[in-house]
């Protein structure tokens, strides 16, 4: 791991990034998630029956891509197709809503726009559903894809190309955007696909993972002169200088021509899902690079954005503020999940613009329990994002009406409720509810705990008023801070 040394280096250069002009080529996917219930067999089949709740639509793909340059700072575009339909209609207004560039989208009636739908129970995916066309784009659609690429003087300092396989990428559509690239003195960077990176010739580096090295170079990879092996058959195949290629949990390797090689260890304090990681590392390597930033130095910083995507459910767009938390250098302590007020409304404005959901509880939290964590593992299944409303202890006593409350002072609830995994926010607030603080953030889902029944729970008005829905997780028996003090005080702790 790194030092903090190190790491202050490291946050001093991504503070500095200016917002450089990025182009994103690629495959554009509309991701449809689907949530409800699969409780059930159907007695017509043997399959499940899957009740509908709700739906919603992220940014996928080269989308997903350009959502990470935006987050980190970039100023991002997207040069793609999308077919005349619904999907590439919602597709635009997401784009548009994320702050990213849609003006070289080039439409294309003969095919649909690509959208995977994911039935999705609690946090199991049941089923997908793929809408595509994997032929080459090619006709009026291509021709209009090369125009963009041809301008001269090029409007974008450099070019990240984001293969899928859905036939964007054709040979023509790659050498243009190489040339662009290098007309203006910028970098382009591949997120490759298939086995034949000849395609690819040109370019400055390209992100292979480790199966789709062995796949483009035909050696099988266990060990560390594997590596070498592939790193110089990658330069051999496609002309780059650097060889890099992401091991998941391993980290990142990366060998110049000299043969100087690394393998940077994974930053990834928890993984809970590696979904979107690897767009999260070509954003931050391209968006780096494009700036000048050596390359290590990109790399380190493209490992510590992606331990923060990896930590999350789905694909991830970490901010810039996010990844100088991590790197310790904003407040929020070393998980960068304590927020300020005006943070917090920050936070949940991206997660709309994102299409995600946001939901949000509150308490006390003085001592942690296991009626805590099962609490809290719940309400975070319901979306994308648990944020937590905390008491200052000033807040605790009016409440309590108790002079010796909390046990515990905020700062150390804090943070041991950013210590779990299924927290990814915590918000100290001051009034004696957290109404106001409702109204700001304005979540998709409010969670209380099932015996807030009857008291009413505290913003159901303003959420239901907004969309959102109020949802009352039960609770485990037998589990409350107050038997846990009352335990405490009979023993003569």
């Amino acid at each position: 791991m790194a030092t903090s040394s190190e790491n202050r280096r490291l946050a001093d250069v991504l503070e500095a990034l200016p917002p450089s002009r990025v182009l994103v080529v690629g495959d554009l996917i509309l991701d449809r998630y689907v949530d409800g219930k699969a409780n059930r067999v159907s007695p017509e089949a043997p399959v499940l029956v899957f009740e509908f709740d709700h739906e919603r639509y992220l940014l996928g793909g080269a989308c997903n891509v350009a959502a990470n340059l935006r987050a980190l700072g970039a100023s991002a575009s997207v040069l793609g197709v999308v077919g005349a339909d619904e999907a590439g209609a919602r597709l635009r207004a997401l784009l548009r809503d994320a702050d990213i560039d849609t003006q070289a989208l080039v439409d294309d009636p003969s095919r649909p726009t690509t959208r995977k739908t994911r039935y999705v129970a609690k946090t199991l995916q049941v089923l997908r559903v793929d809408e595509e066309s994997r032929a080459a784009v090619s006709g009026a659609a291509e021709a209009a894809m090369l125009a963009l690429l041809e301008q001269r003087p090029f409007p974008w300092k450099s070019v990240l190309l984001s293969d899928y396989g859905k036939g964007v990428l054709t040979a023509r559509v790659i050498a243009a955007a190489i040339a662009a690239a290098k007309s203006q003195g910028g970098v382009t960077v591949v997120d490759p696909k298939g086995k034949d990176y000849s395609i690819y010739r040109g370019v400055d580096l390209l992100t292979p993972n480790r199966e789709e090295a062995e796949a483009a170079t035909g050696i099988t990879i266990r060990a560390t002169e594997d590596l070498h092996r592939a790193a110089q058959r990658l330069r051999e195949i496609t002309g780059i200088k650097t060889a890099v290629i992401t091991l998941g949990k391993d980290g990142i390797f990366f060998e110049k021509e000299d043969g100087s090689h690394r393998i940077i260890p994974t930053e990834a304090r928890a993984v809970f899902d590696v979904t979107g990681a690897g767009d999260t590392v070509v954003a931050a390597l391209t968006y780096c690079r494009a700036c000048g930033v050596p390359l290590e130095d990109s790399l380190r910083l493209a490992n510590h954005a992606a331990g923060i995507t990896v930590g999350k459910l789905g694909t991830w767009a970490p901010s810039r503020r996010e990844v100088l938390a991590r790197l310790g250098e904003t407040p929020g302590g070393p998980s960068g999940k304590l927020l300020s007020r005006e943070a917090a409304i920050e936070v949940a404005s991206q997660l709309r613009a994102e299409g995600r959901r946001l939901v949000f509880t509150n308490g006390c939290f003085d001592i942690l329990h296991a009626g805590h964590c099962d609490y809290l593992a719940k309400a975070r299944s319901y979306g994308d994002a648990l944020m937590v409303g905390i008491n200052t202890d000033a807040s605790v006593r009016r409440q309590q009406k108790a002079p010796d409350r909390p046990i515990n002072g905020l700062d150390d609830r804090a943070a041991v409720l950013g210590a779990l995994q299924a927290v990814d926010y915590v918000v100290p607030f001051d009034d004696d509810t957290p109404k106001a603080l409702i109204e700001a953030v304005t979540p998709h889902v409010l969670c209380k705990g099932e015996d807030w029944r009857d008291k009413g729970v505290v913003g159901r008005e303003w959420v239901e008023a907004h969309g959102g829905q109020v949802v009352l997780v039960p609770l485990v028996a037998g589990r409350s801070t107050t038997n846990v003090i009352e335990k405490i005080k009979r023993s003569g702790g």
